[in-house]
């Protein structure tokens, strides 16, 4: 990264906070653990896999590999750790939009989509919010475990009537 870029990355990171995130941390795109068996986690236990119209299911015609291309096309970007899963989209989604709007025309958001209580694909219908709806991390590819582990961010399986906060991670890839 270059010295403006790292300028604007701090600025980004800085607006992560005011916006609410518990944690804002730079990247370069060679930090992200990419495992395509986050598929299998996709397929196999999730409701949403034959739904939810931002998981892979939903466009089961881009390999893991072709995710993986596209995201190592970035340079590098800004991981969002948050306790609320909607706070993590809404934050992912404002980072986007001020850097495409700063001239950063490929931003692009990764999030667990939190916006419709239940998604439309689930009835048969399209997206209510393509605007803002984006595709998770481990929907593309991203072990989110071992990238937040990475990080020293936290993160650890939930059980039922667990009371330690839950912790949603979303990015904003740049270039």
């Amino acid at each position: 990264m270059n010295n403006q870029q790292k300028k604007y990355i701090k600025e980004l990171i800085s607006y992560a906070r005011e916006l609410g995130a518990e944690n804002a941390i730079s990247f370069n795109i060679d930090d992200l653990v990419f495992d395509n068996r986050t598929l299998l986690k996709c397929m196999y236990g999730c409701k949403d896999w034959g739904y939810g119209l931002t998981c892979p299911s939903a466009n089961p015609h881009v390999t893991m590999a072709q995710y993986e291309d596209m995201i190592r096309k970035y340079t590098y970007g800004i991981m969002i750790h948050s306790n609320n899963k909607n706070d993590s989209q809404d934050i992912s989604y404002e980072l986007e939009k001020k850097s495409f709007l700063d001239g950063y025309y490929f931003a692009f958001s990764m999030s667990d989509c939190a916006q419709c209580k239940e998604c439309a694909g689930f009835n048969g219908h399209s997206c209510l919010n393509k605007k803002v709806a984006r595709p998770a991390f481990h929907s593309l590819g991203i072990d989110v475990y071992a990238t937040a582990k990475k990080f020293n961010l936290p993160i650890y399986p939930l059980v039922e009537d667990d009371e330690r906060p839950e912790n949603w991670y979303s990015a904003i890839l740049i270039e």
